[in-house]
């Protein structure tokens, strides 16, 4: 990466532009109007139609080249990531000073961390994949936008939309009856959580789970857990809470993915 300056981060929730099937997944298309920008900087890495590194420090693994993510994911500097906090939350980013440039939004989600050289800094830095940095472009002239390698671009933190589609729950492979660890993506809306509570068959009680690294969660309470799983959630901005019933069920098994019947409207 080459570094630039950027400057500072003004972070704020907005709502988002519509945005074209012919420049990016139709499943990131929303109408609505962002009204706030804010500035940062913006390089690319992995394969020029790449999904970045393929997987990422968030934990979603294959996934992210995969839909709803289609490759239209971002690894992000410090300033923004947040610990891992971040991860799942949407951006549209665009450039407008290259002769390339469309000057259309691309949604993007943090997927990954960006760390070291001009990601360290204190100021916004999106490392898009390949694919999400040629979004930006005006059509057909991808390869000549990301032959820039580096641009200042515009960004604004929208809400998600994965055009109704449920939450999913990839439990992690070093779970076992007396601990579990669970991925959970798609989260439409803010996107990214404060907080996810587990509770076992016929129990009253939820136990708290923390977040162990990007947007993998645990619970360790020392003891064998008793199956079916029920999982409560509360988004990062809106507080809201939403229950995916028994969604990891009896007999469950280390690696598997389970989907719910919910997400957030």
């Amino acid at each position: 990466m080459t570094t630039s300056s950027s400057l500072p981060l003004f972070f704020c929730l907005l709502s988002f532009f519509t945005l074209s099937f012919a420049i990016r997944p139709n499943h990131f298309n929303l109408t609505s109007v962002a009204t706030h920008w804010s500035s940062a900087v913006a390089t690319w890495y992995g394969s020029p139609d790449g999904a970045g590194s393929d997987g990422g420090s968030c934990g979603y693994g294959n996934s992210v080249s995969q839909a709803p993510f289609s490759s239209m994911v971002t690894g992000i500097g410090p300033s923004l990531y947040n610990a891992g906090k971040e991860c799942g939350a949407c951006y549209e980013v665009k450039c407008t000073r290259h002769p390339s440039c469309s000057r259309k939004p691309a949604r993007v989600v943090i997927t990954d961390f960006c760390p070291g050289g001009p990601c360290a800094s204190d100021h916004a830095h999106f490392d898009l994949s390949g694919t999400a940095f040629g979004a930006m472009a005006k059509p057909g002239q991808e390869k000549h936008l990301r032959d820039a390698g580096v641009l200042q671009i515009r960004f604004a933190r929208v809400k998600c939309d994965y055009s109704h589609t449920n939450l999913v729950f990839h439990v992690d492979q070093g779970s076992n009856p007396n601990y579990f660890a669970v991925v959970i993506e798609f989260e439409e809306g803010d996107g990214d959580l404060a907080g996810v509570s587990l509770k076992e068959q016929n129990s009253g009680k939820w136990l708290k789970m923390v977040q162990s690294w990007g947007a993998v969660w645990k619970v360790d309470p020392g003891r064998e857990l008793h199956p079916p799983f029920s999982l409560r959630l509360i988004s990062q901005y809106s507080e809201q809470v939403l229950v995916a019933k028994n969604v990891i069920p009896s007999g469950w098994t280390p690696g598997a993915t389970y989907r719910s019947l919910v997400n957030y409207n």
